[in-house]
């Protein structure tokens, strides 16, 4: 029977990273196709087990959390992804120095609802202001929550 090896220590090393600036005529695209190359080398080059769930939900938020860049900060952005402890960091930066705020509930509403499926599908959620502009951080589990959660969210 093979040896199972903690998951921390598959990245003795250190965390896996990924960082990109985001200034183009298709960042949001650009930014989906980064995140689902990364993930697939977390798997691939790494041998890091990634759900399904994880990987269609990692390239769902930096998707979000991008186009909430795009549409309410003038200039550049920064998406940095990050694999440790069984979890990937997805952090966005960007130079509008106000905290974006989760809309009231209403189901009549189109659009709008980027925090609200990032909230809901994340482990974490956290953003803070920078010296420059804001930062957008959330974590995603990379393997199905044992306990049959698939969102993987902890309470």
């Amino acid at each position: 029977m093979p040896a199972v090896v903690p998951k921390d220590e598959l990245l003795v090393g250190g965390p896996i990273l990924s960082a990109m600036a985001l200034d183009g005529s298709e960042p949001i695209a650009g930014a989906r196709r980064a995140a689902s190359g990364f993930m697939t080398e977390v798997q691939a080059v790494h041998g890091l087990p990634v759900s399904d769930r994880a990987m269609t939900m990692v390239e769902l938020v930096v998707s979000e959390l991008v186009t909430n860049a795009y549409k309410y900060a003038p200039g550049p952005c920064l998406l940095e992804l990050e694999v440790r402890a069984g979890v990937v960091e997805i952090s966005v930066w960007d130079t509008a120095a106000q905290l974006p705020a989760v809309s009231a509930a209403d189901p009549s509403r189109i659009g709008q609802h980027g925090l609200e499926i990032a909230m809901a599908v994340c482990r974490s959620f956290e953003v803070r202001r920078e010296p420059v502009g804001k930062r957008v951080k959330v974590t995603i589990g990379l393997a199905d929550d044992p306990g049959g959660d698939q969102a993987g969210r902890l309470f």
